[in-house]
């Protein structure tokens, strides 16, 4: 089973939930922390859900979201 890995850069997340949104496996979570740029972040509290299809990363309107699957 693959090692999955999700970096949401505090540098460039708006907080849109655009990941949230379409995260079928429910692995994101709207979290209380704010980031860089003051907005509240999406936390990937679910991992174990996640099958590294990279859907968050790709319609991450800010490039914010990094998945790394390694075997």
């Amino acid at each position: 089973m693959p090692r999955i890995t999700i970096n949401i850069d505090p540098n460039l997340c708006k907080g849109c939930k655009l990941c949230i949104a379409n995260c079928h496996r429910d692995v994101f979570e709207m979290s209380t922390e704010r980031g860089k740029l003051g907005y509240l972040m999406p936390m990937a509290l679910h991992l174990e859900n996640c099958t590294a299809c990279l859907l968050c990363e790709l319609t991450c309107p800010d490039m914010a979201i990094e998945v790394l699957s390694q075997s």
